[in-house]
């Protein structure tokens, strides 16, 4: 584009944009009202009984001492989400609040086994949540994945007991295999065995890596697990010749701004590595982790990015291609959805350029005079 820089990026545009969510956990993503009016028909003792009070306790958006401080907000989401209702509406709200801010295609992710606490099946479970993703894609012009989550800290039989629930819901709408958790002193090599059946049966794969601990733990990542994508990846920098595997080998990286700062992954956001990777070429996709416990949007992603990171309309273009590219949507489908959104972009471009070109009118200081 010629005149790339003369183009204003507003929130307006950012959030009319199509956009991907590739990186969002659904028990980190649900409505404040929704956990207390579930808690409430449930009987479950939350530590407020107001949303504003519920996010305090929960320090949505507030910075953590680590990952593992992070996490502890799910210990209160997780207590709704023991029964079928529950979930079924949590995965319903999510696509609905990324439909509304017009992300096209959203993966959303989870850990079946932090949901039998009241004896539910997990097949019920992977069922409850596939059922309100297909509501919202019948109200809503939205696309959506299941990724199955593994735990780095539970044992590497429980991990292959969930590898096992995501090969039999395959094509049933899960899309993808993930291993979550604490990253430091919990490797993903323990975890191969379930790795090794996911990837025996064709099963798409993406793992928490390089957020808590160093580049070793995106090696495992893709060498021993065969990651076809990294979440956070922040720390790849460490390490110049892996960054440099990443970006050859196209491995797109699932960047969670808002998170890392949360998380302490990196210590501000102008310390933090996405313009290098963005400079580098490296296939970096912008997404949520969590909507609630990091207080964001995919819209406030990209606003964070233009705004500290000076971006242009090219690198907007360029974030948005990757996030439809990485998706682990079916090549024809995906093929069709990128001529779409791609379309729809650059008329949302002509819109935005003459809307911003249209001289704005001077009102006259002098007060009107009577006509004759």
């Amino acid at each position: 584009m010629t005149e790339t820089t003369k183009f204003e990026i507003t929130e307006e545009f950012l959030r009319a944009i199509p956009k991907t969510d590739l990186h969002c956990h659904l028990d980190g993503s649900l409505r404040p009202a929704t956990i207390l009016d579930l808690a409430d028909k449930q009987g479950v003792q939350m530590p407020a009984n107001d949303v504003e009070g519920l996010r305090k306790a929960m320090r949505a958006g507030e910075m953590c001492d680590d990952l593992v401080d992070y996490l502890r907000a799910f210990d209160i989401t997780c207590k709704v989400l023991q029964n079928e209702e529950g979930l079924r509406r949590a995965a319903f709200e999510v696509a609905e609040d990324a439909a509304k801010e017009n992300v096209r295609y959203l993966e959303v992710r989870y850990a079946p086994i932090l949901h039998t606490n009241q004896g539910l099946r997990l097949d019920q479970i992977v069922q409850a949540v596939l059922d309100g993703l297909n509501d919202a894609e019948r109200k809503y012009d939205i696309k959506t994945g299941l990724i199955i989550c593994g735990i780095r800290n539970m044992t590497p039989e429980t991990s292959l007991r969930i590898a096992e629930l995501a090969v039999a819901f395959k094509n049933r709408g899960v899309v993808g295999f993930d291993l979550a958790g604490a990253e430091h002193n919990n490797p993903a090599k323990d975890h191969r065995e379930a790795f090794y059946l996911i990837r025996n049966n064709n099963i798409n794969v993406t793992i928490h890596a390089g957020e808590a601990y160093g580049p070793e733990s995106i090696h495992q990542a893709i060498h021993m697990c065969g990651s076809q994508r990294i979440g956070h990846g922040t720390r790849l920098k460490e390490s110049g010749d892996l960054l440099n595997f990443v970006n050859d080998h196209r491995i797109p990286l699932e960047v969670c701004l808002k998170s890392n700062l949360q998380t302490r992954a990196t210590p501000s956001l102008s310390a933090h590595p996405f313009r290098f990777y963005l400079d580098l070429g490296l296939r970096v996709t912008l997404n949520t982790d969590n909507r609630l416990v990091t207080d964001t949007t995919v819209t406030d992603e990209y606003l964070l990015a233009v705004k500290h990171f000076d971006l242009n309309l090219d690198h907007i273009r360029w974030l948005m291609v990757n996030g439809f590219k990485s998706s682990f949507l079916p090549f024809r489908e995906k093929r069709i959805l990128m001529r779409r959104v791609v379309k729809e972009f650059e008329e949302l471009v002509v819109k935005h350029s003459n809307r911003q070109k249209k001289p704005k009118t001077k009102k006259s200081d002098e007060p009107p005079r009577a006509e004759a």
